[in-house]
């Protein structure tokens, strides 16, 4: 039977990554899972071999240009694939770190929106013409605010941020924001020789003399006479004030170093815009209104909301639109100039009929743009994204977000006979919101469509009509289809890691007999045995309790919540719900604020006046102006000498960080080949042997082992460099060898492999053994962090906190650590984390997986929805207390993890 009509795609001798010469034939027009533990190879098979051989046929397709671009990128490791649609790819990646891109750019609904206010929106009196759509941009020349750039945001200093102890004199360090060293001791000196006391007291100095010293505009130049040690030279200076306002500007907006700026930016307040309050857009833009709002404050809505105030009017009379309707529709912003013509007619005098025809050509238009808007927001809100706002930036959404951002955006393409290769959909997402994701994916088949599927939620692979399960383990022991067909077929192969979780055997777990969800197979799934529990099996008694009241931030209103000490905490809700806020922004800002930055670990940031500037890509923060919580009362925290944050932000955005450099490991590798005997005849340092020292790289990839290739209309992407062919190493470097392996042969070990081979150097055996502790094991010692996952980023700096030595209690706040994680990942690493709360410290999860969350000591619910409709605590209490509860959406799930 042809290739195209035998209803399969058809794979024969794929080797990408660790995949063993694997043959496999996966259905088309078919909702196909591919499932296995973390670094089995099935995303190797669904991404790196038929999605790259899908996108290599593009290029084939469409130029020679296009083609030279494949010897670039490369090509999968593949003999034969058969019957493969076009394919369209939706991954886990994050966005770019900047906060001009949004939910509405990225949905392209602000297209529609602006498009909406430049032709049907309400101009005030004596408006010369209609503004064109970029006129409704913060993103363009033409509409954003001059004074933020359209940013909403300005960037000050206050004397309160550049001297945070007014007791202290200059001389005694006063001014914390001058920088230290020399630089720091002549603007002293200086201070000194223009007159001013540098002993007294910073507080007892007039307002006059604070005034300037912190924010004159001056730089005067005076002769210095510095007074130095016994026995130094002590040679008269030219020396030039700058003010502590003037240093640290000037150093945040044209630094080049990276340590320089962020030391500055503690230094800095952020706070709405003066001129446009925030909003971002010139004031002409602003004056226009649309059902009595003006842009800003509809793209600011949940999107809910919007779609209810444009309901009316999309649900209104007097046609289609016209071509008006479609160029707003497919975001045709060029075509707006043309409509000033149109508004300067009206406003010359022109006749009742043309001003009545102008009027019902509005009427057309609104009601197509906003028929549109709406029928796209639903689609969202059937997500379960409801609760965002167009203007929430998108470097602040989850990746699990932004995926389905973009899957919303595929639904309403009406593409069919397409092969989408989706990358863990339900990430992120709570029980209540997979299943509106499940009847959104089985719609997309309906269309016509194929859906690969990665995926680790066993409640979504048993809606699935086939699965394809690699393995049976991670690495060199993976890379093998053990069961490709029906799902239920896989109860028979017992090879299978994943067979246990989706099914469930006699012994595992406390509950086998449990619901068995909703597959369709001859054989009845059990209920899922749920991921490991606390070692004892009991609820642990706490040693104290964390207690928070009047908390006010985002959508929490007025909140109060407690966090028991000393043992395991989950805090659940739908998305949206405010859990992340709660955890992430406010427990640990309170936390850090009384520890100070010393006792802060794991990338916690910057400590308590809100957001520091530019950070919406680093920090979570929810919304686009930075916020501070509001917080009547913090009770409990002394009990607390350590604050450990562990979030999924990537460890590195290039290829040069990798997991090796980021837990200090590659040091310890590093000296052991300084130590050898080669290394020692030819003079080679430690330094020798870092990727980042020209003596040692190979220099046309910088010691990246990639070099970026632009693909012109498409993402950019990295390749092997064509010199060192990834090595990094320049051949000198690669000449020297320890036990038989040059230094790039042991960075592509991985950790289960270099475990054993550096077992008998202490510092790398240590940093091994608890990546291996974390469940890491397959991962390569130098796999760039543009490929890690955000559930293994975390789990890289779990275990970088791990192998320190521990003091004091500490508390471990995690944003859902499971994410990215098969079932047999997750308890491995949630024996780690339960093995900190019996070591005497305190873990606090935000958490989707009803398994962690039943095996949790207390649960936070929050909710009952997402946005407006969340913020509050619904249940708190042991997880069996929390599973009763009657308002919670959490309950049902949490239950039926239980057995009950």
């Amino acid at each position: 039977m042809d290739a195209m009509t035998d209803g399969y795609v058809r794979v024969r001798g794929a080797r990408e990554h660790n995949l063993r010469a694997v043959d496999v034939a996966v259905p088309r027009d078919a909702f196909c899972v591919f499932t296995g533990v973390s670094g089995s190879g099935k995303s190797s098979l669904a991404f790196g071999t038929l999605y790259a051989e899908a996108q290599r046929r593009y290029f084939e397709s469409v130029a020679p240009y296009a083609r030279r671009l494949i010897h670039q990128v490369g090509a999968p490791r593949v003999e034969e694939v058969t019957g493969l649609p076009p394919a369209v790819a939706l991954e886990q990646r994050r966005s770019a770190p900047t906060s001009r891109s949004s939910v509405g750019t990225v949905t392209t609904l602000s297209n529609s929106l602006r498009m909406l206010f430049s032709r049907a929106g309400d101009y005030p009196a004596g408006s010369t013409g209609r503004l064109d759509s970029d006129a409704f941009s913060p993103n363009t020349a033409a509409g954003a605010c001059p004074e933020c750039h359209g940013l909403g945001l300005v960037h000050r200093v206050t004397e309160d941020s550049l001297v945070p102890d007014p007791s202290l004199s200059i001389r005694e360090g006063a001014i914390a924001a001058w920088p230290g060293a020399w630089l720091g001791k002549n603007l002293r000196d200086i201070v000194a020789t223009l007159g001013y006391d540098i002993d007294r007291p910073w507080r007892e100095l007039s307002a006059a003399d604070r005034a300037w010293i912190l924010f004159t505009e001056e730089r005067p130049v005076v002769t210095v006479h510095p007074v130095r040690e016994a026995g130094r030279i002590q040679r008269p200076y030219q020396g030039q004030y700058q003010s502590a306002r003037h240093y640290v500007l000037h150093t945040f907006a044209d630094s080049q170093s990276e340590t320089q700026r962020k030391r500055v930016e503690r230094f800095l307040v952020s706070e709405a815009c003066p001129a446009c309050g925030g909003r971002r857009l010139r004031p002409e833009a602003l004056a226009v209104t649309f059902a009595g709002h003006d842009i800003a404050a509809l793209a600011g809505m949940p999107l809910t909301a919007l779609a209810a105030l444009l309901r009316p009017t999309a649900e209104g009379t007097g046609g289609s639109g016209g071509t008006d309707g479609r160029d707003g529709t497919a975001g045709s912003d060029g075509a707006d100039g043309s409509d000033g013509a149109d508004g300067s007619g009206g406003t010359g005098g022109s006749g009742r009929t043309e001003a009545s025809a102008s009027a019902s050509a509005e009427e057309n238009v609104a009601c197509t743009l906003a028929r549109d808007l709406v029928a796209r927001i639903e689609v969202l809100t059937e997500l379960g994204l409801g609760y965002l706002s167009m203007d929430r930036p998108s470097p602040t959404l989850s990746a699990g977000e932004l995926q389905r951002l973009r899957l919303a955006t595929q639904l309403r393409s009406g593409l069919f006979g397409v092969v989408y290769v989706l990358d863990e959909p339900s990430a992120g997402l709570h029980p209540a919101d997979t299943e509106a994701l499940l009847t959104v994916l089985h719609r997309l088949k309906g269309a016509g469509n194929s859906l690969f599927v990665v995926e680790h939620d066993m409640d979504v692979v048993r809606r699935a009509d086939w699965i394809v399960d690699v393995g049976p383990r991670a690495g060199e022991h993976g890379g093998r289809v053990l069961h490709s067909g029906p799902v239920d077929g896989l109860a028979d192969v017992p090879e299978s890691v994943t067979r246990r979780f989706l099914f469930g055997e006699p012994g595992d777990g406390d509950g086998g007999d449990g619901d068995g969800g909703d597959g369709d197979g001859t054989r009845e799934p059990r209920k899922p045995t749920g991921t490991v529990r606390k070692p004892t099996g009991t609820v642990r008694k706490p040693t104290g309790t964390v207690r928070l009241s009047g908390i006010r931030l985002h959508n929490l209103r007025g909140l109060d919540a407690e966090f028991p000490l000393g043992v395991f905490t989950a805090v659940t809700g739908v998305s949206g719900s405010g859990k992340s806020t709660l955890v992430t922004r406010v427990l640990a800002d309170a936390v850090r604020e009384r520890l100070g930055a010393e006792a802060v670990a794991g990338g916690a940031g910057g400590a308590g006046a809100g957001k520091r500037p530019g950070a919406d890509a680093e920090e979570g923060a929810d919304e686009g102006v930075p916020e501070t919580a509001e917080l009547a009362a913090a009770e409990g925290l002394d009990a607390i000498d350590r604050l450990v944050r562990v979030d999924q932000k990537p460890i590195g955005r290039t290829p040069r960080s990798n997991l090796a450099t980021y837990t200090g490991l590659f040091d310890a590798v590093r000296k052991v080949f300084a130590a050898t005997d080669e290394a020692r005849a030819r003079g080679y340092k430690a330094g020798r042997f870092s990727f980042n020292v020209a003596s040692g790289r190979c220099e046309t990839c910088q010691g990246e082992g990639f070099v970026a290739v632009e693909l012109l209309f498409l993402p950019g992407t990295y390749a092997p460099c064509t010199a060192c062919h990834g090595a990094r190493y320049n051949p000198e470097t690669l000449e020297v060898t320890y036990r038989g392996r040059n230094i790039a042969e042991v960075l592509e070990m991985t950790v289960d492999a270099a475990a054993d081979f550096l077992a008998d150097v202490p510092a790398a055996a240590r940093a091994l053994r608890t990546l291996q502790d974390v469940g890491l094991g397959y991962l390569r010692l130098g796999q760039p962090a543009t490929e890690l996952s955000g559930g293994e980023a975390q789990r890289i700096k779990l275990a970088s906190e791990l192998q320190r030595t521990r003091r004091g209690h500490t508390l471990y706040l995690l944003d859902e650590p499971t994410t990215g994680l098969h079932p047999a990942d997750t308890e491995v690493l949630l024996r780690q984390l339960h093995g900190l709360v019996d070591a005497g410290n305190t873990v606090v999860v935000v958490e989707h997986d009803m398994g962690v969350v039943a095996g949790a000591d207390h649960v936070i619910d929050l909710g009952p929805g997402g946005g407006a409709e969340g913020g509050r605590v619904v249940a708190a209490g042991p997880p069996a207390e929390v599973a009763s509860a009657e308002d919670s959406r959490t309950a049902p799930y949490l239950a039926r993890a239980l057995g009950r």
